[in-house]
C-alpha cells in the first residue's frame, strides 16, 4: 500500500491561512476577506471588520483557540471549478473576491475550495484534510494594517500574521529567534543608541540621519572610498534630478515608471529625481572619445537615488524611498570581461568579509522572458559569469529567468548573526544602455566598437546596509564602526580636567572619544555607556591620576583592570586595524 505524501510546508501554511479564516468567521460574522497567501515563515490574511469589532492583538489567543478547535474536527478541503458568473453570485457579499473575479479570464473557471462552511476563491494547493495540520505548528503573531492590493488608493485592511512549521520544536525555535530578532530590531537600535528616526512629518521613508548615526554613515562611506580608490576606481557624482528625456531614451520611463517618482515642472521642462545613477556615469564616459587603452574604465559614486516604494513595504532603513548606494559602473572590451568579473567579485567578498559576514549564498540569474540584446550575447555572458564563479570555487545555485530585462547578473545574499538572508552584492552584464545611448570605443585598428557595460553594487544601499549591521551585531558594533568608542569617566569634580585633556590626547590619534563628566555617579555613566553599546569605558580617579593610567571596561561587563594610557591607546590602534 502506498503512503500518502506528506503535505509541503508551503501547503500546510496556505491551508492554515484558510483556517483562520475560517475562524475569524465563526467568531466576527459579517466580515470581508481580502487574500491569505504562506510566506517564508508562516501565512496571513486580510479583512476587513466590521465598525462594531475592534481587533488588537489581545483578540489573537482566542483566534488561535478557535483555530485549533477547527483543526481538531478533520475538515476536508474540497476544491471546485466554477464559472466566472457563478462565482460572482456565490461572492456577491464580499467585494474584495469579487474585484479578483472581475480580473479572470471569462473562459477559464475559477477555482474554489470549500472548507466546512467556508468557501474560498483560491488556486490551492491545501491539505486534504486539516488532520495533516500539526496543531502544536503554528502561532498567530501580530496585526498590521494593509491596503487592499498593495494600493493605497484601496481601503486599509487589517491584516493577521502567523508563523507555521512541521513541528513544534521548530515552532519553538522560530519563536526563540523571533524574541532575538525583535530584540535587534535596528529601528529600536535606531532610537536607543540615538543614530536615526523617521519623521511622518518629513516624509515617509525618509530617514533623519542623528549626529551619531551620520558619523556612523560617514565611517562606512570613507572607508567604501578608501578601498574603491585603491582598486583602481574613479570618484564621480551626478546631480539628484535629470531631464526626463533621458529616462525615456535609457528606457526606464517604460520599464521602471511605477518604482519613479512622476515628473516636476522646471521651465517648462520636465526633470525627475533619478531612480538610477547609470545613466549619468554613461555620459561622463561619452564626454570624450574613448580608446581601448583607457578600459577597463571603473566610475564609483555613493550616489543618492530616489525611488517610489509602496507605503505597506517601507520598513526602517532596510526598506526606503531615497538612499545612497555604493554605485560603479565599468566598462571593458568583451576580451576582458571575465576578467573583470573575477576582480569584482574578489573585491566584494573581501569588503563583506571586512564588515563581518563569513556566511553568504549566491544565486546566478539568467535570461527572464522579456529581454534586450542578442541570445548570443546573453549565453556568452552567463558563461563569463559561470566561469569566474568556478574560477573563484564559489558554490552557487540557478535562479532561472530572474535576470533583468538588460543582461543576466550574480546576487550575492549575506547570512546575518540569525541565519536571515540579506541581499548585497550585485554584479549585472548590460547589453541595453551601451546600445540605446551609442556607447563606444576605439579599438586598435580605429574602429568603433562597443562595449560591455557591467553595473555593480557592494554593499548596496548604505541605509539598508546598515540597518543589516545593526541587527547582525544587535547594535554592538565592532570598534572601528562605533560611533563613540571610548568613554572616558572622571570620578568626580577634581578628575575632570585632567579627563579633558586625556580626551584631546585620544582625539589627535582619531579616536572617536567621549569625556562623561556630567554631575552623575560613576556606576549610572557607566550603566549608561553599557546601554549604548560603548565599546570601552575607562574611569579617571587619584590613582588613575598619579600613574598616567586608566581603569578600563570592555562592552560585556569585561573589567580589564588599570592600563597605562600610552598602553591603552595602541591597544586601540592595533583592535581599529586588524579590522580594515
Amino acid at each position: 500500500m502506498k503512503k500518502s505524501k506528506t503535505p509541503s510546508i508551503e501547503t500546510l501554511r496556505h491551508s492554515l491561512a484558510h483556517i483562520l479564516a475560517y475562524a475569524v468567521k465563526e467568531l466576527f460574522g459579517e466580515v470581508k476577506f481580502g487574500t491569505g497567501p504562506a510566506t517564508d515563515v508562516g501565512f496571513y490574511y486580510d479583512f476587513e471588520f466590521p465598525k462594531s469589532v475592534k481587533i488588537t492583538p489581545e483578540v489573537l489567543p482566542k483566534i488561535e483557540k478557535k483555530m485549533k478547535q477547527l483543526i481538531k474536527q478533520n475538515i476536508k478541503f474540497e476544491k471546485k471549478l466554477i464559472s466566472k458568473k457563478k462565482a460572482t453570485e456565490l461572492f456577491k457579499n464580499q467585494p474584495f473576491k469579487l474585484d479578483l473575479i472581475k480580473k479572470h479570464s471569462q473562459k477559464e473557471p475559477l477555482s474554489i475550495y470549500q472548507s466546512g462552511d467556508f468557501i474560498d476563491l483560491c488556486k490551492g494547493p491545501h491539505v486534504k484534510s486539516t488532520k495533516e495540520i500539526p496543531i502544536d505548528g503554528f502561532k498567530l503573531t501580530k496585526i498590521a494594517g494593509a491596503y487592499w492590493q498593495g494600493d493605497e488608493k484601496n481601503p486599509m485592511l487589517t491584516r493577521i500574521y502567523g508563523v507555521a512549521f512541521k513541528t513544534k520544536k521548530e515552532l519553538k525555535n522560530y519563536i526563540e529567534t523571533l524574541q532575538q530578532i525583535q530584540k535587534r530590531d535596528h529601528r529600536k537600535l535606531g532610537a536607543s543608541l540615538d543614530l536615526f528616526h523617521i519623521d511622518e512629518e518629513f516624509g515617509a521613508g525618509l530617514p533623519l540621519w542623528h549626529p551619531k548615526g551620520a558619523i556612523l554613515r560617514q565611517i562606512i562611506q570613507d572607508f567604501e572610498l578608501k578601498q574603491h580608490i585603491a582598486q583602481g576606481y574613479q570618484l564621480i557624482f551626478t546631480p539628484h534630478i535629470a531631464h526626463l528625456s533621458l529616462w525615456k531614451k535609457t528606457g526606464h520611463w517604460n520599464f521602471y515608471r511605477e518604482n519613479m517618482y512622476p515628473p516636476m515642472k522646471l521651465e517648462g521642462e520636465d526633470y525627475i529625481l533619478k531612480p538610477m545613477n547609470c545613466p549619468g556615469h554613461i555620459l561622463i564616459y561619452k564626454s570624450k572619445t574613448r580608446s581601448y587603452k583607457e578600459l577597463p574604465l571603473r566610475y564609483f559614486e555613493l550616489g543618492t537615488v530616489y525611488r517610489y516604494e509602496r507605503s505597506g513595504t517601507l520598513h526602517g532603513l532596510t526598506r526606503v524611498r531615497g538612499f545612497t548606494q555604493d554605485d560603479a559602473h565599468i566598462w571593458v572590451t568583451p576580451e576582458k570581461l571575465t576578467e573583470e568579473l573575477i576582480r569584482i567579485l574578489k573585491f566584494g567578498l573581501k569588503m563583506l568579509r571586512i564588515f563581518g559576514f563569513k556566511k553568504y549564498n549566491i544565486y546566478l540569474s539568467t535570461r527572464p522572458e522579456k529581454y534586450v540584446g542578442s541570445l548570443k550575447n546573453w549565453k556568452k555572458a552567463e558563461n563569463s559569469l559561470k566561469f569566474a564563479l568556478k574560477t573563484l570555487n564559489l558554490k552557487y545555485q540557478i535562479d532561472p529567468g530572474e535576470g533583468v530585462f538588460y543582461g543576466p547578473k550574480i546576487d550575492i545574499k549575506i547570512e546575518d548573526s540569525l541565519g536571515r538572508e540579506w541581499q548585497c552584492t550585485t554584479v549585472q552584464v548590460d547589453f541595453n544602455l551601451p546600445e540605446r545611448l551609442d556607447v563606444f570605443y576605439i579599438d586598435k585598428k580605429g574602429k568603433k566598437q562597443r562595449p560591455i557595460m557591467i553595473h555593480r553594487a557592494l554593499v548596496g544601499s548604505i541605509e539598508r546596509f546598515t540597518g543589516v549591521l545593526l541587527e547582525h551585531y544587535g547594535g554592538a558594533l565592532p570598534l572601528w564602526l562605533s560611533p563613540e568608542q571610548l568613554w572616558i569617566i572622571p570620578v568626580g569634580s577634581s578628575h575632570k580636567t585632567y579627563a579633558q585633556k586625556i580626551g584631546k590626547e585620544f582625539q589627535k590619534e582619531e579616536i572617536r572619544v567621549k569625556v562623561k563628566d556630567e554631575n552623575e555617579t560613576v556606576s549610572r555613566k557607566i550603566r549608561e555607556g553599557e546601554i549604548q553599546k560603548i565599546p570601552y569605558l575607562a574611569v579617571i580617579g587619584d590613582k588613575e591620576m598619579k600613574n598616567q593610567s586608566l581603569r578600563v571596561r570592555k562592552r560585556g561587563n569585561k573589567d580589564l583592570g588599570e592600563i597605562k594610557i600610552k598602553d591603552f591607546l595602541s591597544q586601540l590602534k592595533k583592535e581599529i586595524e586588524k579590522f580594515k
